[in-house]
């Protein structure tokens, strides 16, 4: 039984494709064989170093003293619990930003960020851009009162669409948002604070969304910043740091000593590990920092 190719490129007027021929052993070196066969691929021992990026202060020393800064045209994450310091660290690094007279952009997933308590950590409202997600769902309307013959203020009408729905679709704004600013460059800093979005809600983000943020950054001066309750950019943050609380005077009673309230108006103890660093071939470590709550009380 005769074998015949089912398909001939001589016939169809292409050309064909021979390997080169193997050199005897002893006359043409390895490199030299892999550059003739293989043109395109550089071998390991020939790549360029990456340089380390540049890192600026965070504002608080202990982190500083931990992590070195937080690095420029990288993607960092910061997660924690509620009542884990995530917030005063997040003001802390957007004073820090603005008092070196840098622009810096804020994202407000759930419109949770407070004025107040911002321009009392140093916060520079001049160089900074607050973008407030879902508040387009949001209308107000003047209300009279035709018993009373007047007004009695603004009625909210609220979008009938589910919580939950509601929640992805200001995820989804974000995003967009977020694709907008690191495109438009000229930001030392941009923020992204997903802390009170569900984790279930901050997981469904797709790994495609922080992979291009990271390389939309990638040979920047701008720093991405990202605030959750548990890690959701996995391994294209290049720093990542988890923040807990315990009171001053922890209770023997509980493990892990929880933070009662009056401490949360007085102050509590906060640590911070890394858990991932691309930065440097370190050890993970852990500092703690007492953080002083300057949040101003409404009402």
């Amino acid at each position: 039984m005769s074998s015949f190719p089912l398909f001939s490129s001589e016939s169809a007027g292409h050309p064909v494709f021979a390997p080169p021929l193997a050199a005897p052993p002893g006359k043409v070196s390895a490199e030299a064989l892999l550059k003739i066969s293989l043109p395109n691929v550089v071998p390991a021992s020939r790549l360029e170093v990456r340089p380390a990026p540049e890192m600026v202060p965070s504002g608080v020393r202990e982190v500083d003293a931990l992590t070195g800064g937080l690095p420029r045209g990288c993607l960092t994450e910061v997660c924690g619990s509620a009542s884990s310091g995530r917030t005063s660290l997040l003001l802390a690094i957007l004073a820090s930003a603005t008092q070196r007279q840098e622009a810096c952009a804020l994202v407000d997933v759930t419109d949770s960020f407070a004025p107040e308590s911002a321009a009392s950590a140093g916060v520079d409202f001049k160089r900074l851009l607050w973008i407030r997600c879902g508040t387009g769902q949001i209308a107000a309307e003047r209300h009279k009162n035709t018993a009373h013959g007047g007004s009695r203020g603004y009625a909210v009408n609220i979008n009938s669409a589910p919580e939950g729905r509601k929640r992805e679709r200001n995820v989804e704004q974000a995003l967009r948002v977020t694709d907008l600013l690191l495109q438009s460059g000229g930001f030392g800093l941009v923020a992204i604070d997903l802390a009170d979005v569900p984790f279930k809600t901050a997981r469904r983000i797709p790994l495609t969304s922080w992979f291009r943020f990271q390389r939309a950054v990638e040979h920047t001066p701008t720093g991405l910043l990202v605030i959750t309750q548990a890690p959701c950019a996995q391994t294209c943050a290049a720093l990542l740091l988890r923040m807990t609380a315990s009171a001053k005077k922890p209770s023997a009673f509980s493990f892990p000593p929880k933070v009662p309230h009056a401490e949360l108006l007085e102050g509590f103890a906060v640590h911070t590990g890394v858990l991932r660093s691309r930065l440097a071939r370190k050890p993970a470590r852990s500092v703690t920092a007492a953080f002083t709550t300057k949040a101003v009380r409404a009402g």
